[in-house]
């Protein structure tokens, strides 16, 4: 999209009484407990785009892959626990880097990594792979474990980006190969939970005791070398990337309810509103602010507290324009790719009985992707 044309559709949006719906082309199966749909991601066939596969997570349910069709192609069950006490493997976020597919698998603190081709995917981790962030396998049980997830290339690395369940940690990994694939730590960077507001006053984010504000939607921008991380009950950062580390951290668009006064209740497990809405937030983002994923020159964003999607010019986080998927509420994930592919997959967080993935094939540049 030209940066005139963007700028064009500004005023327009931003005055629609309605948000535009669009159809999606086709919808995946329905999942159903234990599997759960979370987070997808398209891996481009390089010989036939028409044979391209599309992945997603199925937390407990394993990794999904489907083609264009939406036709399941296989189901990679995620593993089973190591003793009778621990938790299983779940796996919540993925994304694809060439003909490879990291996957958090967040019930065993590991980076799973799968090769794809047009059959579907073979998992070729390092059986030997370590926990990410946790020291030992009785702290992997206390689940403060890989959650969100990016993959992309920076400066001459292939990168893994992770974050901390629970926590506001994300760790930059390497990719490596030793008896399969495996990743390395080598950065990690904290965002803040406690905020200093245009009164002078103090918010921290609110939250189950013991429990930080995570971030789980993400996604690199291998042109600017910048990761762009969502920050569930905050709102989208910015930040500079590099091949061993993290730049500043950017805050680039808030939540609706930033800064708002808010109080835990144990009985509902849930945070609640403890009093008006000063407005230090943003318009556009119904916490959660979740799925990332990027279209030349727009960044698309999942407003899941109203099951919105919205565009932002990625040069300066301006909003261009919101859109809902017909059918899909609360969702979590998205993947785009344009051009001859032109396809955008999104998570559809509430069905009648369970949850599954929807692909929109059609008039994407019509929306500016």
């Amino acid at each position: 999209m030209s940066s005139s044309l963007a700028l064009a559709l500004v005023p327009l949006f931003l005055t629609a009484p309605t948000t535009p719906v669009i159809t999606p082309t086709v919808i995946t199966q329905t999942f159903e407990e234990p599997a759960d749909a979370d987070d997808p991601a398209i891996w481009v066939n390089p010989r036939d785009t028409e044979r391209s596969v599309v992945l997603g997570t199925l937390k407990e349910g394993g990794l999904a892959a489907f083609d264009l069709n939406g036709r399941t192609i296989d189901v990679h069950p995620a593993p089973l626990p190591p003793t009778p006490d621990a938790k299983p493997g779940r796996y919540n976020n993925v994304d694809v880097l060439g003909n490879l597919a990291f996957v958090s698998d967040r019930g065993r603190d590991r980076i799973r990594v799968f090769q794809v081709d047009e059959r579907g995917a073979r998992d070729v981790t390092n059986p030997d792979t370590k926990p990410v962030f946790s020291k030992t396998e009785a702290e992997v049980d206390d689940q403060h474990t890989v959650y969100g997830l990016a993959a992309g290339h920076v400066n001459g690395k292939d990168v893994v980006v992770t974050s901390r369940r629970s926590e506001t940690s994300i760790a930059l990994l390497h990719v490596t190969r030793n008896n399969g694939y495996d990743t390395k730590k080598v950065s990690t960077v904290d965002l803040p939970d406690t905020f200093t507001l245009p009164n002078g006053k103090s918010w921290t984010v609110c939250g189950e005791p013991g429990e930080g504000p995570q971030v789980e939607g993400m996604v690199i921008d291998e042109r600017t070398s910048t990761l762009y991380a969502a920050q569930e009950d905050v709102g989208i950062w910015r930040i500079p990337l590099r091949a061993n580390g993290f730049g500043k951290p950017q805050l680039v668009d808030k939540v609706r309810t930033f800064g708002a006064p808010q109080k835990y209740d144990p009985e509902t497990e849930e945070c609640e509103a403890d009093g008006p809405n000063p407005g230090f937030g943003g318009q556009w983002l119904e916490a959660d602010a979740e799925g990332l994923t990027i279209a030349g020159d727009v960044l698309l964003a999942s407003s899941q507290g109203d099951s919105r999607f919205v565009a932002y010019r990625k040069t300066d986080l301006k909003p261009l324009k919101d859109f809902r998927v017909e059918g899909v509420e609360h969702s979590d994930g998205a993947d785009i790719v344009v051009g001859k592919l032109n396809l955008l997959v999104v998570h559809d967080g509430e069905r009648e009985n369970g949850t599954g993935f929807a692909f929109i094939r059609h008039n994407l540049s019509r929306w500016g992707l």
